[in-house]
C-alpha cells in the first residue's frame, strides 16, 4: 500500500521578489532520448526525464555514472550528441553562448565543495553576477544580506572565504544561488566530504528553500540519508527548522531518478524506490 502523501505546496511569494507560478507551464527542464560521449561509449545514453514547477528530483547513482554531465548539459555546459533538451520550454540543444546565458542568469547553482573566489569578501562572492550586471551597491548589499540571513550566515558578510568552514562555505554557495532569484537550481553534492551533522544543517537549508520558495530543483547525491530527509521532512517556519512529517507521509514533490552505467533506471517515488524490484537499485539501497 503506497504511502499517503502531504498534499501540493500552494504557490505562494518568493521573499526575493518573485512569484511562483500559478499555473501549470509545463516542464522547468525536459530531456528527450539525450545521450553524450567523450571519445569513447556514451557517458549518458538514451536519458529522458522532466522537472514539473515546484518539483525537487534526487539524482542518486554511484561515482562515475554521469550525474555531474547530467546537470552541465541541463546548464548547457555541455551539448548532447543526440537528443533534445529543454530548458523554460525552449530547445537549448544546438543554442549559441550568447542565446544560453540569459538562460543560465534564470539558473542557480550549487558547486561540488561550494567552489568560492578566495581572493573575494563573501559580500563579492554572493554578488558575482550582479556585480558583473552593473546594479548598485545599496541594491547588492541589501540583497546579499537578505540572502545571507537566509542561510543564517550574515555576520561572514565581510569575511573571506578562507576563515570560512567547509559547511559555512557551502552555505555561502547556496546564497549565492539565491541571490539572483532563481527559477531553478542545481546542487551538485552540496553535502560531499561534510560530516553528518554538517550535512543535516546543508539539507535542512535545501529543505527550508524548497518549501519557502517552491523552487523546481535538481540535487545530485550519493548520501540516501540526505535524500531520504528531503522526502521525509518539512520546513516548519514557526520552529524555523524542518520537522519530520507524519508517519508514513512523503512530499508529494520531492522524486528521485537512479543512474546505472549511462542509462537512467529509476524514475519514481520513494515508495517506489524502497519496494523496487530492481536488483542494482535494491543493492544501492542496502
Amino acid at each position: 500500500m503506497e504511502m499517503p502523501a502531504q498534499p501540493a505546496a500552494q504557490p505562494g511569494p518568493n521573499s526575493f521578489g518573485r512569484q511562483t507560478a500559478a499555473v501549470d507551464l509545463g516542464p522547468v527542464v525536459a530531456f528527450h532520448n539525450v545521450s553524450i560521449a567523450f571519445d569513447g561509449p556514451p557517458v549518458l545514453e538514451d536519458i529522458s526525464f522532466t522537472i514539473g514547477p515546484g518539483e525537487t528530483r534526487v539524482l542518486l547513482g554511484p561515482a562515475g555514472v554521469g550525474k555531474s554531465v547530467l546537470l552541465k548539459l541541463i546548464n548547457g555546459l555541455l551539448r548532447p550528441d543526440h537528443g533534445r533538451i529543454e530548458l523554460f520550454g525552449e530547445d537549448i540543444s544546438a543554442m549559441t553562448e550568447e542565446q544560453l546565458f540569459p538562460l543560465r542568469t534564470r539558473t542557480g547553482i550549487v558547486f561540488q565543495e561550494g567552489a568560492l573566489f578566495d581572493s573575494l569578501t563573501v559580500r563579492d562572492n554572493v554578488a558575482y553576477q550582479l556585480i558583473q550586471e552593473g546594479v548598485s551597491d545599496e541594491e547588492i548589499d541589501r540583497r546579499v544580506h537578505e540572502a545571507l540571513t537566509f542561510v543564517e550566515l550574515d555576520r561572514t558578510f565581510a569575511l573571506f572565504p578562507g576563515s570560512l568552514s567547509g559547511g559555512m562555505r557551502r552555505r555561502v554557495a547556496i546564497a549565492r544561488a539565491l541571490i539572483h532569484q532563481p527559477e531553478l537550481i542545481l546542487y551538485d553534492s552540496p553535502t560531499g566530504g561534510l560530516d553528518p551533522i554538517t550535512s543535516t544543517t546543508i539539507i535542512e537549508l535545501i529543505v527550508k528553500e524548497r518549501d519557502v520558495y517552491q523552487v523546481p530543483s535538481i540535487l545530485v547525491t550519493h548520501r540516501l540519508q540526505d535524500a531520504f530527509a528531503l522526502c521525509t521532512h518539512r520546513f516548519d517556519p514557526e520552529q524555523g527548522h524542518m520537522v519530520p512529517l507524519p508517519q508514513g507521509q512523503t512530499n508529494p514533490n520531492t522524486t528521485f531518478l537512479m543512474l546505472e552505467e549511462r542509462r537512467l533506471i529509476f524514475d519514481s517515488t520513494l515508495h517506489d524506490l524502497i519496494h523496487t524490484d530492481n536488483k542494482f537499485v535494491q543493492e544501492f539501497l542496502q
